[in-house]
């Protein structure tokens, strides 16, 4: 149904998740993200309160298995949920519930953690951590190359067919929010598309967005 990768940049202190699910619009619903704080994937059986009330308590100071658990007590049904967390100093909480669906595993890695449900194998998260770990460049593109990594060792074990990137640094807005919220095939392959589309002008964004005076014209109507 779902498998994702949880990071952090040691270097930049940027926080990450990439995603995909055989469901649509999975970006809408599993990553949760606050910059200086921490990211959470919540998956599974999905409950999207568990993201925002787990980086509350981590804004407060709560470590990641605590925050992680008081969240899933307090809301039950903790059986049916899967969750991973990073919080902004690289600490990880993961959580399966009994009920998980179908194969699944979750693994904590050096700043990350990989989980997924109804998997091929249960390979496909160690996969996703060992590429993570290994791979260079910033940290959209070491989360991109995790996502595919575990496609690569089976996925899961049905059709994908939504796929989301999100990664927030500094700024109070995320600096990267891309989302395939429906393909019928390779929805990784077109979030890798916009990826490779997106990362040239990301900064050019971000000083836009800073300082409109030195922002670069694109050429389109009002824009010079």
């Amino acid at each position: 149904m779902t498998f994702s990768i949880v990071g952090r940049c040691a270097e930049t202190g940027q926080l990450g998740i990439a995603i995909s699910s055989s469901s649509i619009a999975v970006g809408a619903r599993c990553p949760w993200l606050r910059a200086g704080v921490g990211a959470v994937s919540s998956q599974n059986i999905t409950l999207p309160a568990l993201g925002p009330q787990i980086l509350d308590e981590l804004a407060n100071g709560s470590a990641p298995p605590q925050a992680l658990d008081h969240s899933l007590t307090r809301n039950g049904y903790s059986q049916y949920r899967q969750v991973a967390v990073v919080d902004a100093h690289g600490r990880t909480a993961v959580f399966s519930g009994n009920h998980a669906l179908g194969i699944n595993n979750a693994v904590a890695g050096d700043q990350c953690v990989a989980a997924g449900n109804l998997l091929a194998n249960s390979g496909v998260i160690e996969a996703m951590v060992a590429a993570f770990e290994n791979s260079e460049g910033c940290l959209a593109t070491r989360l991109m190359n995790a996502l595919q990594a575990g496609q690569d060792a089976g996925g899961e074990a049905g059709a994908v067919h939504s796929a989301a990137l999100s990664v927030v640094g500094d700024l109070t807005w995320p600096i990267v929010d891309l989302r395939v919220d429906w393909a019928d095939e390779n929805p990784i392959g077109e979030l890798g598309k916009l990826w490779t589309a997106y990362e040239p002008q990301l900064q050019d964004y971000l000083t836009r967005a800073l300082n409109p005076t030195l922002a670069p014209a694109y050429g389109v109507p009002g824009d010079e």
